[in-house]
């Protein structure tokens, strides 16, 4: 069980929305590189990154950004957000990303995904935001009529590394994880699930431990860990306890 800490990069700078509003952006750090260091600092293993102008534009913005937050942390970081084309993944990943976070073009073009994971096995994720349980597309802005589970279905065995879920309806409001959502598509596909949206305190750590949430493969975390609502180190040490008594 991996607890991500997010960065997500709106004009260079690191923020967090809320309820995936563009227009409700708080900046947390000017400086994404120092923000990545301070994670890894932290105890931390991973970084989960997103390009939020990528997002809604289709193509990278926040290149330099990435790239320095490459430059800054040795742990493996996973980025979504504007990410469309095989092209596009291939270069990502020859800059050191250790795995893309495909979304849009999951919906749009899944013929596409199954691809991108014949030709960079373990190292793409799809990323599958949900609104009212229905996904949504191009950063937030757009709802389909898709189901989350239906969507999850087309890549059972195609080599997905992951499947990040995030409840738009609760991220960025320190609301809690949708267990009850988050836990049902875990139960539905065999791609190793991260919950992302919402958590909001150590009792989501807590959660975290319990044996129906066991099938995941972790959460991220964004302004909890900002504000200061969860100690790094305490939920660091519920989480590698955990570990320690699985092994």
């Amino acid at each position: 069980m991996i607890l991500f800490p997010a960065i997500d990069l709106k004009d260079g700078q690191c923020v967090r929305l809320k309820l995936g509003d563009m227009d409700q952006a708080t900046v947390y750090n000017p400086d994404p590189a120092a923000q990545a260091r301070s994670f890894e600092d932290q105890g931390f293993e991973w970084l989960h990154v997103v390009d939020l102008n990528g997002a809604f534009a289709g193509e990278s913005v926040n290149g330099a950004a990435v790239d320095a937050i490459l430059k800054a942390t040795k742990n493996p970081v996973q980025l979504g957000g504007g990410i469309r084309t095989l092209e596009h993944i291939e270069t990502w990943l020859s800059r050191g990303l250790a795995r893309v976070i495909l979304g849009t073009v999951a919906v749009r073009d899944p013929a596409l995904v199954i691809a991108a994971c014949r030709a960079f096995p373990g190292q793409v994720a799809v990323g599958i935001d949900a609104k009212g349980g229905k996904v949504a597309v191009e950063g937030w802005a757009e709802a389909s009529e898709l189901g989350v589970v239906e969507l999850a279905r087309r890549f059972e065995g195609a080599g997905v590394a992951a499947i990040i879920y995030t409840d738009i309806d609760r991220d960025g409001i320190l609301a809690g994880i949708n267990w009850a959502s988050t836990l049902e598509l875990a139960d539905a596909v065999s791609i190793p699930v991260i919950a992302s949206g919402g958590l909001a305190s150590i009792d989501d750590i807590h959660r975290m431990l319990e044996p129906d949430a066991a099938r995941l493969a972790g959460a991220i975390s964004g302004r909890a860990l900002y504000d200061g609502r969860i100690d790094p180190q305490e939920a660091l040490a519920l989480l590698s306890a955990r570990k320690g008594r699985a092994a």
